[in-house]
C-alpha cells in the first residue's frame, strides 16, 4: 500500500508482487516517483536494495543487470566524448582538419604521428585541450555531485549547488576580485573561490548540527540561508565597487566559463573532482539504502553518519573545486542526473559513474557551441546551459506530472 513501511526484518524475497513504496516522504503528484524495492544480490543472506521510476512496471536489477547497464552506458557516453573532443579540438576561430586532429592525438597517446603542423599541434596542445579536459572534469564534478545531492534529499530537483557551496565560491572569487587579489597571481581567483566553497560548507554543517543531532533538514533550510547571504553581498560589492573592470569580472566569472582553462588549472582540479568521485561511487551501494531509511540502512550494516557526511563532504569539495575553476555553472548538476535516472533507473552504482560521464559529455558540448555560436565573440557557458537546461527541465516536470493525470 503506498505510503507504508517495510515491516522491520522482512525480507524481500517474501514480498510478492513487489511492494512500492513513495520516494522519501515527497508527494508523488509532486516529483512524479514511486521507489520500488527489490533484491539486488543474495550473497550471505544480505539484500541490496534499488529504486527505479515507477511507470508502472516491476523491473528486478540484479547484480548482472547492473553491470550491463553500466557498461553499455560507459561505452556509449565514452564513445560519444571521444567523437565531441574532436570536433571541439577542430573547430574555433583558426580550423583545424579534423584528420590533423585525430592523428595529434594519437601522437600525445604514442600511437603513429601528428600530420598537423607545428601551428596546428601547439593550438590544439596548449589551447584547446586545456579547455575541453577541464570542460570535461568540471561538468563531471557536478554531474556526479548533483545525482549524490538528489539520493541524500530524496528530491530530483536538488543540485551541486544547495547547501551553499556555489555560493560561497562566488563570494570568495568576488573578494579576490574586489581586493585586486586576482591580478598577483592567476591561482588566486580559484583558490579563493575554493576557500570560499569550504568556508560555506563549514558554516552549514555546523548549523545543521548546532542542536547536538545533524538534521538533514536543517542542512538544506541552512543552506539556503547561507546562499541567499552570501549572494546579497556578493550583489552589494557589484553595486558598491566603482570601478567598471572589477564589476565586468565579476559578472564575467559568476556567469561560468573556461577561457582561462590551462593545463595547470586541470592538473589542481583533477585530483580532489576525480578523488571525490572514486569515493563517492565506492559508496552508492550505502545511498541505496539510505533511500529506504537510515533506521533499516542500520540494520543492514551500514554506518549511516559515516557514510552521509562522506558523501556530503566529498559532493561539497568537488563542487567547490568545479566551481573555483569555472564559475558559476547552471543546470549541469541538476538535469544531467534527472536524465540519467530516467533512463537507467535510479541505482546509485549506475546512476553516479554514468552522471559523471553524462556531466562531462553535456557541458563539453556546451563549451564548444558557445565557443562557436558568436563567433569570433564568445558566449558565457553558464549562460548557455541555463538557455538549455531551464527549459528541458520545464519539460521534464510537465512530462511527469502528466503521467499522473
Amino acid at each position: 500500500m503506498p505510503g507504508a513501511r517495510r515491516p522491520a526484518g522482512e525480507h524481500l524475497s517474501d514480498c510478492s508482487p513487489p511492494r512500492v513504496w513513495p520516494y522519501g516522504d515527497y508527494p508523488t503528484e509532486f516529483l512524479g516517483i514511486d521507489v520500488t524495492y527489490r533484491p539486488l544480490t543474495m550473497q550471505s543472506g544480505v539484500f541490496l536494495l534499488a529504486s527505479d521510476f515507477g511507470s508502472g512496471v516491476q523491473r528486478v536489477s540484479t547484480g548482472s543487470t547492473v553491470l550491463r547497464r553500466l557498461i553499455a552506458g560507459v561505452i556509449l557516453l565514452s564513445g560519444a566524448t571521444l567523437l565531441v573532443v574532436i570536433v571541439a579540438a577542430s573547430i574555433g576561430p583558426f580550423s583545424v582538419p579534423f584528420t590533423h586532429t585525430a592523428s595529434t592525438l594519437l601522437d600525445l597517446i604514442g600511437i603513429g604521428e601528428s600530420d598537423a603542423n607545428p601551428t596546428e599541434q601547439a593550438i590544439i596542445q596548449s589551447i584547446r585541450l586545456p579547455r575541453i579536459f577541464l570542460a570535461f572534469i568540471v561538468g563531471a564534478g557536478l554531474g556526479i555531485s548533483g545525482g549524490i545531492m538528489q539520493g541524500l534529499f530524496r528530491n530530483s530537483m536538488a543540485d551541486p549547488g544547495i547547501i551553499g557551496v556555489s555560493s560561497g565560491g562566488a563570494a570568495g572569487a568576488v573578494l579576490a576580485i574586489a581586493t585586486g587579489l586576482s591580478t598577483v597571481s592567476t591561482f588566486f581567483l580559484p583558490l579563493f573561490a575554493f576557500i570560499g566553497s569550504a568556508v560555506s560548507m563549514a558554516v552549514v554543517f555546523v548549523i545543521a548540527s548546532v542542536s547536538g543531532r545533524f538534521s538533514m533538514a536543517t542542512l538544506l533550510l541552512g543552506g539556503i540561508a547561507v546562499s541567499s547571504f552570501l549572494g546579497a553581498l556578493t550583489t552589494a560589492t557589484i553595486i558598491l565597487t566603482n570601478d567598471l573592470n572589477v564589476q565586468r569580472q565579476i559578472i564575467f566569472w559568476i556567469a561560468g566559463g573556461f577561457d582561462t582553462a590551462r593545463w595547470e588549472s586541470v592538473q589542481i582540479a583533477a585530483p580532489i573532482i576525480v578523488v571525490g568521485s572514486v569515493i563517492t561511487i565506492f559508496v552508492a551501494r550505502d545511498l541505496n539504502l539510505l533511500l529506504v531509511s537510515e533506521d533499516e540502512a542500520r540494520a543492514l550494516g551500514v554506518r549511516v553518519t559515516l557514510v552521509r557526511n562522506t558523501l556530503l563532504v566529498s559532493a561539497s569539495l568537488i563542487t567547490g573545486a568545479a566551481v573555483a575553476f569555472s564559475g558559476i555553472i547552471a543546470f549541469v548538476g541538476l538535469v544531467v542526473p534527472h536524465v540519467v535516472r530516467l533512463l537507467v533507473g535510479a541505482d546509485h552504482r549506475v546512476l553516479l559513474p554514468l552522471s559523471a560521464l553524462g556531466g562531462g559529455l553535456f557541458l563539453l558540448v556546451a563549451d564548444t557551441a558557445a565557443r562557436i555560436v558568436l563567433s569570433p565573440a564568445e558566449l558565457r557557458v553558464g549562460v548557455l546551459t541555463a538557455l538549455i537546461g531551464a527549459p528541458f527541465f520545464i519539460y521534464l516536470l510537465l512530462r511527469s506530472k502528466a503521467r499522473l493525470i
